[in-house]
């Protein structure tokens, strides 16, 4: 199925979640809630789209999941009547500003206690990213407004994506040391090279992060690197005086940077990753199955010489004879 743009991106963690052992549908319909509920006027096509995704996730997540988002949605003043109806709300009166929840039994049975997965559980469910799925979320988070890449840091903290391995203390000492003295000199050419070289990604990966106007991806990029917050300030700063210039900004990626987790850095940085493989497996796979065949070049057709090797001795050697 193909996502509509109000959501673009989610193809690739829809076909995540359909795969077996991993389910992913829980973390996406919260990140479809928290997207509508950010505006509050939508075009009727965006109302269509939200209430096609969001009616089969919400049949297929769990209990609590579907608690927290009949929450969100009962005080949003621009849920869709569908969604209202199937989660079991009140439509709103002319007189009331925000739809109303069913009323409560007087005496509701007692939820069976869900204990959360604990973190090993998570890391052994995880799943690692196909190339075509790394590049899926790789492009929804460069797409995305800085309101929406804060979103989908936070709820990557809870998929169950395996996350890249934590480069070594040894080598992120190193490559902080030399980005902070690059982002004092402002030599956005060498702090590229060095993020790129100690995150193992591609020069073109690495310039899209350092040159993104946002800034975010730079804040998935040093916290993976495990950089202190006041250092990230500094460069923040001093790397692009005309964006660090800003007060609004360095303030905005600063409270970001404190509140990003570790886990969604790392899963960030996979997905980064498996966008690079993903555009060399596209680069170099033929357009058709037989291509490789067609590409080779059939040999010429060898004929047998007109006259046999010898034959033009034994006719001289029976001229001499006869002549003799």
């Amino acid at each position: 199925m193909t996502i509509p743009p109000l959501f673009p991106g989610f193809d690739g963690l829809m076909t995540l979640s359909r795969r077996e052992g991993v389910d992913i549908r829980p973390t996406l319909l919260r990140m479809l809630t928290d997207l509508y509920v950010q505006t509050s006027v939508h075009t009727g096509d965006e109302e269509r789209q939200f209430v096609e995704l969001t009616s089969r996730l919400i049949d297929q997540v769990d209990d609590a999941t579907r608690a927290v988002v009949r929450g969100r949605l009962s005080v949003y003043p621009g849920t869709p009547v569908t969604i209202i109806r199937k989660l079991g709300l009140q439509p709103t009166s002319p007189e009331q500003r925000v739809p109303l929840a069913a009323r409560i039994p007087e005496q509701p049975p007692a939820p069976a206690p869900v204990r959360p997965p604990t973190e090993a559980q998570l890391r052994m469910s995880a799943l690692s990213m196909q190339p075509s799925d790394a590049a899926e979320i790789s492009a929804m988070f460069f797409s995305a407004a800085a309101g929406e890449r804060a979103l989908i840091l936070h709820n990557l903290a809870e998929a169950p994506l395996k996350p890249a391995a934590r480069i070594t203390a040894a080598r992120t000492a190193r490559a902080i040391e030399t980005l902070e003295m690059a982002a004092f000199a402002a030599d956005i050419e060498n702090f590229t090279l060095e993020l790129g070289d100690a995150l193992i990604l591609p020069t073109r990966i690495a310039a899209q992060i350092v040159n993104d106007p946002g800034g975010e991806p730079l804040a998935c990029a040093m916290k993976a690197l495990d950089m202190p917050g006041a250092m990230f300030q500094r460069v923040l700063m001093f790397l692009n005086p005309e964006f660090g210039a800003s007060v609004n900004n360095v303030y905005r990626l600063s409270r970001l940077y404190d509140r990003l987790s570790e886990r969604s850095a790392l899963i960030m940085l996979a997905a980064w990753r498996g966008a690079t493989v993903a555009v060399t497996r596209a680069k170099y796979k033929p357009a058709l199955y037989d291509d490789e065949r067609q590409r080779a070049r059939a040999a010429p057709a060898q004929t047998g010489p007109a006259v046999q090797p010898g034959a033009d001795i034994a006719t001289r050697n029976n001229a001499r004879g006869s002549g003799s």
